[in-house]
């Protein structure tokens, strides 16, 4: 158990550049692709054939407006959040306003603001 652990800690202070670096590995030697591309996948078109509907809108972008009062929860939510290191993570929240996640699904976008949300951040959804 003490190897799953420390294979953990190792996973939570990738960089930005070493996650996109194990996105790739593991797509091109594993052919494992990342949950958010199979869900828009899974998705697919909407409905049956009637182009007179609007098709409801599946992917978002979470948008930080503003870290708010409380910017060292904020840092800790987002580093949580997407996995980052924490510099990264405190690089992130103090470039806001900022993306800071593009293409969530709804559930995942809108429980990302309710977090932020929830320590001080300003968020909105696109």
């Amino acid at each position: 158990m003490a190897d799953v652990k420390a294979i953990a800690e190792s996973l939570v202070n990738l960089t930005i550049k070493e996650v996109t670096e194990l996105v790739t590995i593991m797509k091109d030697e594993y052919g494992i692709e990342p949950a958010a591309a199979a869900v828009a996948v899974a998705a697919g078109p909407a409905g049956g054939g009637g182009d007179d509907a609007p098709a409801e809108k599946t992917e978002f972008d979470v948008v930080m407006t503003s870290a708010g009062g409380e910017k060292l929860k904020v840092v800790k939510e987002v580093k949580t959040l997407l996995g980052l290191g924490l510099k990264e993570a405190k690089e992130l929240v103090d470039s806001a306003p900022c993306n800071i996640k593009e293409g969530a699904s709804k559930s995942e976008a809108e429980s990302m603001k309710a977090t932020l949300e929830g320590v001080g951040a300003s968020i909105e959804l696109k």
